[in-house]
């Protein structure tokens, strides 16, 4: 009988991964609570509606990539594709708008798309991110941006970081029946899909990566010049606050984004690292969401990275807290090592006791694949090995030697 496999686009996490994994989150933790965001933690399976109204029915996360399905009471239920949704229908949903409206939250946790696997992009994908709800100041767009760059930075990840606005529903309804012309005349040099998006989704024409149409749109329209004044104003003001905070930043009028929410402020963090999908962090402001969701009217911002392709571009962990290899002379002495493992942990040192039987060249053998940096052999004695100089040394109680492992570590 076969061995069952794992599904396409799924992927089993572990070793070196998984520890690089665990060291971005952390990592993110701890740039989130500097900036004093609390933690949210959303449900995977939400109402298909939710993503149907926010990220839009023409993009090609709802019309192609999201996991839905009815349940057995009937429901029509999606896995969520992304995490902002899901916080604003929780940030109404629990009245949060009622404490003033100011709330600050991150998440953390798998994304479900059913698109074509690709390094750094699965169909089971983690993201981490952030959302900032009941502040309308650009000041906020540059704090938020702010973070994102402490959090590379403190990955030491390059990033670039590109920005752009796209103006408030009203700007960009005049400048999308500007821009449907301009691809109209173009439409013949257009990829298939683009050809489909003049109507549906226009602006995500000026996204595509494929150079046919990047040729065919150079001379499109730019949304920029569609602004009202506010924006182009609030625009600006990013611009000086950015530079305020030592941010770098490239404008980029090409600038979308994928889903239909964004208003204003849009950002991406790019790198030419992963292939031609380099978006490492994206967002940007989003505020009609809220209201379009049933909520107050709300101005509202976030962003989201990618854990997976995090992990493509961390190339250093921090090193590892050294381990100390516990190990029985014989089975008589196995009560001994556990309690000498036990005693060891109870101090923060990183312990490891051979559980397995045999000889002790088999348990030495053990010992060096678990990368131990001292061996602890127990006996009527401890005696303790340095496996880097092969120095050994006995001990007479266990107190002793634990204080020589906290000097030696």
């Amino acid at each position: 009988m076969s061995a069952i496999q794992k599904i396409r686009g799924f992927q089993d996490i572990y070793g070196k991964d998984a520890k690089k994994y665990r060291y971005i989150v952390d990592t993110a933790r701890k740039i989130f609570n500097r900036y004093n965001f609390e933690e949210i933690i959303l449900p995977f399976l939400e109402d298909v509606s939710l993503f149907k109204r926010s990220v839009g029915e023409a993009t090609d996360i709802v019309q192609k990539e999201m996991y839905v399905f009815t349940d057995k009471g009937g429901r029509e239920v999606a896995l969520r594709p992304e995490g902002t949704a899901s916080a604003v229908r929780a940030y109404i949903e629990n009245k949060m708008y009622a404490e003033g409206g100011y709330k600050k939250l991150f998440y953390e946790g798998a994304m479900f798309r059913y698109e074509r696997p690709q390094a750094g992009r699965y169909r089971q994908f983690h993201q981490i991110g952030a959302e900032i709800f009941g502040v309308d100041s650009p000041m906020a767009d540059a704090e938020l941006i702010r973070m994102v760059k402490d959090l590379l930075d403190s990955l030491n990840i390059q990033a670039t970081l590109e920005i752009n606005s796209l103006g408030s529903f009203e700007d960009r309804k005049t400048y999308i029946s500007e821009l449907k012309n301009f691809l109209n005349e173009k439409k013949e040099f257009l990829c298939e899909t683009c050809q489909k998006r003049i109507e549906t989704n226009p602006l995500r024409v000026l996204d595509c990566k494929v150079e046919g149409c990047k040729e065919a749109t150079k001379d499109a329209p730019v949304l920029i010049d569609y602004l009202s004044q506010s924006s182009k104003e609030r625009y600006e003001k990013l611009k000086e606050y950015l530079r305020q905070l030592d941010v770098d930043f490239i404008e980029n009028p090409r600038l979308v984004r994928g889903l239909d929410y964004y208003t204003d402020t849009v950002f991406e963090f790019t790198t030419d690292k992963i292939g031609a999908q380099g978006t490492v962090a994206a967002g940007g402001r989003y505020d009609n969401l809220v209201e379009q969701l049933g909520g107050p009217k709300t101005p509202a911002l976030g962003f989201a990275a990618g854990i997976e392709r995090l992990m493509l571009l961390v190339d250093e962990l921090p090193e590892e807290q050294k381990l100390v290899v516990v190990v029985p002379i014989n089975q008589d002495f196995n009560s001994e090592a556990l309690k000498v493992s036990h005693k060891l942990r109870a101090e923060n040192l990183k312990a490891e006791t051979v559980l397995k039987e045999g000889s002790l060249k088999s348990k030495m053998k053990l010992a060096n694949k678990l990368g131990g940096s001292f061996v602890v052999f127990v006996s009527e004695k401890l005696e303790l090995k340095d496996m880097a100089t092969g120095e050994q040394e006995l001990f007479e109680n266990v107190e002793d030697l634990i204080d020589t492992l906290k000097d030696r570590l």
